[in-house]
């Protein structure tokens, strides 16, 4: 219905008002009617003086339903001075597109076509962040957009109409539920109708989702979020034009019925376009068509047809050889037709070039046999090759036939994916895939420029269709990129891409679920001339750049050996019929078994990369205050280390990531990272650290961020050491084992403990606790490698206490700076001399011996006691030990040797005695504490460990040592002892015995 919608003009206001009568017929038509009325027939009557009118214009709209979905299309009232314009409206998204054409009269022998797409940031409320605010070049999705208006439109402009031609569609508001570019396409098909340019539309677009098995017609961008396949068709009343799929292994059953589905839905854009047209439309316009005479033709055609077909019949014709020999004939007929007219000159190729299509289709139809002799259904010559680069995260390379591409996988962390500013659809992409076609692989000279369209859109579709293949995030959080390089083309380079980029993925050890192959399929047909019909045709398969160019069709089709990822079909005549369409999908199915079959030969699983050039890749926790602090101002301290080491760093909400070329780089990064803000300190781990001050007694080493730990001098060696400063010096950087907490809270390092220990000259074999190792980052190299993570992370521990596992064995601990032990130190000597003033006492001090039974089990009564007579004892050895420091003779050393051990025997009867009276009595969480020693029972076997029953419903966990015996069966009864705890309390147990 039209729609008349009236608003006061102030910038009329001064015309006069004779101008304003209806009865001079003052109007303008552009789209709709501009004129001027009075503003009330009475004003007239009462006065004399002219007064404001009122600016008219005429609208019209028609309103219309699909797939639930209401749908508005209005012109008349925006972009009057277009040829044609229209807005299309789908809820609260508004499109805007409009056509111009040239005015002039210019000879040519092709279409100059534009069709731009823009989607500016205004659609949504918001300022673009760009430097100067304003949007810049073109992004990969507008020329996407672009190409997919395109597609469908070129081929219903007449034969020719070479007449310049220019298609804007602009989004004016987006709600961000509809995607515009479907939107667009049917907006500029409506707006081709109402333009006096010859055209044979209208056409319609229409996006065909399948979510849990069901089909949906425009579905809204959450709907397709989850959907398994992103259909757009394009199509007139009764043929098909355009067709681009993004799917996950869709059947070939299941997208033809797709396809039913969507055609006739498409076909509704079309009544209310012509509906529009009818009663706004121009007339159209007789336009220039440069047309060769018949006259002209035959003589052309008479003498080029035997040369030609001589060229086409000769299968030993390489590609460059045939173009030679083509491009001969044309020059010759050139030189025949020199006294013609001169138009017939200019358009002389494009009429060689029909004469070429002609002789083509006639022999493929009559005879079955190709351009280069292959039959029909016949695929190229392959060859494939994996890895070819191996210094590269991934490579391979792919020819079938003339056409060569050499893909490269490079992958990165989290924060190298790339940001999208596009109005619908997600922020970024964390897969990308990136087409070249350098002048270099057609033998040409060119200029390489910015984006193009063709390569764009080329690697897009590549990209598509493997991303149905590819891992998911959570177990796959690298950013990937895949680099293809066309080093020669002849037909299908996109295709070739898919292939030689699976291969190349495979060689970079992702987990890919199946390998992606894919080709081109053409079309020969003989068209009726008086209907236009079709009356004969043949489907080829893997076609050549020259079946490309005088074919009918290229359908490109990408997929696994289950089902279809990524089509996109491009047509030249006005239309094929949807069951040549269906039906070429079975002998495009029959190519790409082939192919993969070939690829399986070459790669068939994801290898498992050297180390020295694999990537490495490291998820850390940390607190938002540790992060920024690694970070620091604007992100300097971040990108210092990225540009020291090579690595790249993306920070999240309390995460960190880390990628590295190796495992050597990745050391060397982390070690940064764990000097600036440190790690959870975990019994067992390895450390980094910065001797800071040297003691009598040890070392106090800086490490972990800035933490210091305490280096005994009983840990620096294997060997006997008489003084700290024989083997560590203030500025030595070591790696040391944390292996405890003393009793004053102090961080207990072991230098020793990462060194190998020396054989013992008697050849007897002396069992020392060894510290649990420490939890194994999430590293992820190959597929190998992830799933020995996911078995580490759930085979420590049951199922109360798998959360705990992922993270650190045990709580962080204090640590105390060298300085405040200086103190503490000072305090406790004079306090011990104000006590009694003993030598013995301050010694014993200053020896600082950890007592075991403070960390006990038993009664705060029976502890005192113990304590006191363990440390009268301990005194006795650290006289006995000082002395035989100061220069005893080896007898006495040995005699005192053996009263310590027995003492120390003694000690360890007396402490195993009070723990089993301790275990008798009922086991409960607040009994439990750190050396108490008990006996449990085996409650569950897993890869690394096991589960412990230590009664009343208490479970701890233990982990196999390298190299133990691990011939445990549940319910196996083993003496334990309480060695540490969890972040989350569950306790870490250490094997004392077994019980018999």
């Amino acid at each position: 219905m039209a729609s008349v919608r009236n608003k006061v003009n102030p910038l009329l206001c001064n015309i006069p008002y004779v101008l304003t009568w209806p009865r001079f017929g003052f109007r303008t038509i552009c789209s709709g009617r501009l004129g001027f009325a009075p503003s009330t027939s009475s004003s007239l009557a009462d006065t004399d003086t002219p007064v404001a009118g009122k600016k008219v214009l005429e609208t019209f709209s028609e309103e219309f339903e699909i797939g639930s979905r209401k749908i508005t299309l209005e012109t008349g009232k925006i972009a009057r001075f277009a040829n044609g314009s229209v807005v299309l409206a789908m809820e609260e998204t508004k499109v805007l597109s409009t056509v111009a054409s040239s005015k002039g009269d210019a000879v040519r022998d092709f279409l100059p076509l534009t069709v731009d797409y823009q989607e500016k940031q205004f659609a949504q409320g918001v300022i673009p962040t760009t430097y100067m605010r304003r949007e810049g070049a073109p992004k990969e999705r507008e020329l996407l957009c672009g190409r997919l208006i395109d597609r469908p439109i070129r081929p219903l402009f007449p034969s020719g109409f070479y007449h310049e031609v220019q298609v804007m569609a602009s989004v004016l508001s987006s709600d961000g539920k509809q995607d515009p570019d479907i939107m667009a396409a049917n907006a500029s098909s409506a707006a081709l109708m109402l333009s006096d340019i010859p055209w044979g539309g209208p056409i319609g677009v229409i996006r065909i989702g399948r979510i849990s098995g069901q089909f949906v017609v425009n579905p809204s961008m959450d709907e397709l979020s989850i959907s398994d396949l992103n259909l757009v068709y394009a199509c007139t009343r009764d043929k098909t034009l355009m067709m681009d799929v993004q799917a996950r292994e869709i059947s070939e059953k299941d997208l033809e019925a797709a396809l039913r589905l969507a055609h006739p839905e498409a076909v509704k854009y079309l009544d209310p376009q012509i509906r529009l047209a009818a009663k706004a439309g121009k007339q159209k316009k007789e336009y220039k068509l440069s047309m060769v005479s018949e006259k002209t033709f035959e003589k052309i055609e008479n003498l080029a047809k035997e040369p030609i077909e001589a060229v086409f019949t000769d299968p030993t014709y390489g590609k460059f050889e045939r173009g030679e020999a083509l491009e001969k004939i044309t020059q010759d007929i050139k030189r025949a037709l020199e006294e013609g007219d001169d138009e017939d000159l200019k358009i002389l190729p494009k009429t060689v070039d029909t004469v070429r299509k002609q002789v083509v289709h006639r022999r493929i139809i009559s005879e079955g046999i190709r351009v280069d002799g292959r039959h029909l259904d016949e695929v190229r010559p392959l060859y494939c090759e994996a890895g070819n680069l191996p210094v590269l995260h991934g490579s391979a390379l792919f020819s079938r036939g003339d056409t060569q591409v050499l893909c490269t996988v490079t992958l990165g962390a989290p924060g190298d994916a790339q940001r999208l500013d596009s109005l619908v659809g997600p922020s970024s992409k964390r897969f990308m895939l990136h087409y070249s076609f350098p002048p270099f692989c057609t033998n040409e000279v060119g200029k390489r420029t910015g984006l193009n369209r063709r390569e764009v859109g080329h690697g897009t579709l590549a990209e598509k269709a493997l991303l149905a293949v590819l891992p998911p995030e959570d177990v796959f959080p690298y950013a990937v990129r895949i680099n293809s390089e066309v080093m020669a083309s002849d037909g299908s380079t996109s295709m070739a891409t898919v292939c030689g980029g699976s291969m190349a993925l495979m060689d970079a050890g992702i987990p890919l679920r199946e390998h992606v192959a894919g080709l081109s399929v053409g079309l020969i047909s003989e068209v009726d001339p008086s209907t236009g019909e079709i009356k004969d045709y043949r489907i080829l398969t893997d076609i050549l750049g020259l079946e490309d160019h005088l074919g009918d069709m290229d359908f490109k089709i990408a997929g696994t050996r289950n089902g279809i990822t990524a089509i996109q079909l491009d047509i030249k005549p006005a239309g094929i019929p949807l069951d040549i369409i269906c039906e070429s999908l079975h002998p495009a199915l029959k190519g790409r078994l082939q192919i993969l079959e070939h690829m399986e030969r070459e790669i068939s699983a994801p290898r498992i990369q050297d180390d020295r050039y694999s990537p490495r890749l490291v998820t850390l926790k940390y607190s938002n205050d540790a992060l920024r602090l690694l970070i620091g101002p604007v992100g300097a301290l971040k990108r210092k280390i990225e540009d020291e080491t090579g690595a790249r760093m993306s920070v999240s909400d309390g995460t960190l990531t880390i990628v590295a070329k190796n495992q050597l780089v990745m050391e060397k990064v982390q070690a940064k990272v764990d000097f600036i803000i440190g790690r959870e300190i975990e019994i067992g781990g390895v450390y980094k650290g910065i001797v800071v001050s040297v003691k009598e007694y040890g070392a106090f080493v800086e490490f972990n961020g800035g933490q210091q730990g305490l280096l005994h001098i009983s840990e620096l060696s294997h060997e006997t050491v008489s003084r700290v400063s024989d083997v560590v010096s203030v500025g030595q950087q070591l790696s040391l084992m944390c292996v405890g907490q003393d009793v004053r809270g102090n961080i207990k390092l072991s230098l020793k403990a990462t060194q190998p220990r020396p054989k013992s000259k008697t050849d007897i074999s002396i069992d020392e606790p060894i510290a649990p190792t420490s939890q194994e980052v999430n590293v992820w190299t190959a597929i190998e490698d992830v799933s020995n993570e996911q078995e580490k992370q759930g085979a420590t521990a049951g199922p109360e206490t798998i959360d705990s596992t992922s993270k650190s064995a045990t709580q962080a601990v204090l640590i105390r700076s060298a300085a405040e032990c200086d103190e503490e130190e000072k305090s406790d000597v004079l306090n011990s001399k104000g006590d009694n003033g003993s030598q013995s006492a301050s010694k014993s001090d200053k020896t600082r011996i950890p007592s075991s039974l403070s960390e006990s089990g038993l009664s705060s009564r029976n502890a005192k006691k113990s304590k006191r007579g363990k440390d009268a004892i301990l005194d006795f050895i650290s006289d006995d030990e000082s002395d035989e420091d100061d220069g005893l003779s080896s007898r006495n050393a040995k005699k005192s040797k053996r009263g310590k051990d027995a003492i120390l025997d003694f000690i360890s009867d007396d402490e195993s005695d009070e723990d089993d009276a301790t275990s008798k009595t009922p086991m409960s969480a607040n009994k439990l504490n750190l050396g108490m020693k008990v006996t449990a029972k085996v409650h569950q076997i897993r890869a690394l460990g096991l589960v412990l029953d230590l009664g009343c419903g208490i479970r701890g966990m233990y982990r196999f040592e390298p190299g133990e015996k691990r011939d445990f069966e549940v319910g196996d009864e083993l003496r334990v002892k309480c060695s540490s705890f969890s972040t989350k309390g569950i306790p870490v147990l250490s094997l004392v015995r077994r019980v018999i």
